[in-house]
C-alpha cells in the first residue's frame, strides 16, 4: 500500500459523517396578530392600497375608485364591471388598451404585501402587467403570515405561470426615488372580500 493509499484509507475510516436530523420548520417564520394590518402596511410602502369589502359591495367599491375607466376586463366571480373579454383575444398585443384589470388572487402574504397570482382562467399572463390599473381580489381568510406558509400553498405539479405581485409597477433609481407606474399598472389595489 502506498503512502497516499494509507492516508486516504485512514481518512475514510476515521471521518464518518454522523446522521443529523434536519431542523423542524414547524412554526417557522414571523406570525402577525393582525395579518391584514401588516399586509396593508407593507403594500402601502410600495405604492399599493389594501381594502376589505363585503362581497356585495365589490362592484360599488371598484366603481368609486375608478369612476372613469372605460375598458375593463375581469375574471372575478361576482364582479359585473367587465366590458372587454381579454381571453377572447388571440394576440396579447390587443390587451394594450385595457384601463382596468380585475383579477382573482390566490392568497396574500402579510410579511411582504405580495399576492400569489396563478389563475388558469387567464389566457394571457401579460394581462397582469399590460393594464393601466389593476385590482386583485382575494378572500379575506387567505392572508398568510409569511413566505414559508406561502410556499406550502404553492403547487408546482402542474405546469403554468404563477407570480407574486406587490402593488403597482414601480422602479427606483440610484437616488432611491420611487417611481410608480414605470412599466406596468399605474395603480394597484388589493381588495379582500369578507
Amino acid at each position: 500500500m502506498t503512502s497516499k493509499e494509507i492516508i486516504l484509507a485512514s481518512i475514510k475510516q476515521n471521518n464518518k459523517v454522523k446522521e443529523t436530523p434536519l431542523p423542524s420548520y414547524n412554526n417557522f417564520g414571523i406570525v402577525y396578530e393582525d395579518k391584514f394590518a401588516k399586509f396593508s402596511e407593507m403594500l402601502s410602502s410600495v405604492g399599493g392600497k389594501a381594502l376589505i369589502v363585503k362581497k356585495e359591495d365589490l362592484d360599488k367599491t371598484i366603481k368609486e375608485i375608478y369612476p372613469e375607466e372605460k375598458v375593463i376586463t375581469t375574471n372575478v366571480q361576482g364582479c359585473s364591471l367587465g366590458n372587454f373579454d381579454a381571453n377572447a383575444q388571440e394576440d396579447a398585443h390587443k390587451l394594450e388598451n385595457i384601463y382596468l384589470c380585475i383579477v382573482k388572487g390566490n392568497f396574500a402574504v402579510a410579511e411582504n404585501g405580495a399576492v400569489w397570482l396563478k389563475n388558469s382562467d387567464n389566457r394571457h399572463r401579460s394581462l397582469y402587467f399590460i393594464a393601466q390599473n389593476i385590482v386583485i381580489v382575494v378572500q379575506k381568510e387567505d392572508i398568510l403570515n409569511n413566505m414559508h406558509e406561502a410556499y406550502e400553498r404553492i403547487s408546482f405539479e402542474q405546469a403554468g405561470y404563477g407570480v407574486f405581485v406587490s402593488g403597482p409597477s414601480k422602479t427606483a433609481d440610484i437616488e432611491q426615488s420611487l417611481v410608480i407606474g414605470a412599466h406596468g399598472p399605474k395603480s394597484g389595489y388589493i381588495i379582500f372580500v369578507d
